[in-house]
């Protein structure tokens, strides 16, 4: 598990092949993804998967957010938007179901979305395939496009692909650097 931990990396879709990926491939990520943790066993994650033409409503949406929010537009990003669209197999939409009740601290509710987009990651790798999650400041204005429930947000767009070449490498700083140890 430390391997694949230690393996998982931001692929981004200038990286990924043209191959497809098929449906019950991503089902087992969405699977992996069910299985994180969950306080009250609310499982706030919910996923919207786009792929094929679909895709290219998506990247249409996109655009259009981009250039509704832009205080500076640039057909330059707007571009290069719909181009990492295309150039993944995959977009799977992020989403939150927030608790109705509010039992549960909207922090913890995204915490473990969170966790399960990292299962969703740590599987994704493990089959060869590469991914990163974006996060727009305009991902909310797709939320009649992604058809959310109320109470529903998106948190971002994890695209996904196959890749080729080797993973780009990472050497975190050291993790003692990150501890404090009281005794």
């Amino acid at each position: 598990m430390n391997n694949l931990i230690s393996q998982r990396r931001s692929i981004f879709p200038a990286q990924f092949s043209k191959d497809e990926i098929a449906k019950h491939t991503i089902e087992k990520l969405i699977e992996a993804a069910n299985w994180a943790p969950t306080h009250r066993k609310t499982e706030p994650w919910r996923f919207k998967v786009f792929q094929n033409r679909a895709k290219e409503s998506l990247g249409e949406q996109l655009v259009q957010a981009y250039k509704i929010t832009a205080s500076k537009f640039s057909a330059t990003k707007a571009n290069k938007i719909a181009i990492k669209v295309d150039q993944s197999a995959a977009v799977i939409a992020i989403c939150m179901q927030r608790d109705p009740e509010a039992l549960v601290p909207e922090w913890e509710e995204i915490a473990a979305t969170a966790m399960a987009v990292q299962n969703l990651w740590l599987c994704a790798t493990d089959l060869g395939l590469g991914g990163y999650w974006s996060s727009p400041s305009f991902a909310n204005q797709i939320n009649t496009f992604l058809d959310l429930a109320a109470g529903e947000r998106c948190l971002g767009f994890f695209y996904l692909g196959y890749y080729e070449g080797p993973a780009p490498q990472r050497q975190p700083s050291p993790w003692q650097d990150k501890v404090r140890w009281f005794e």
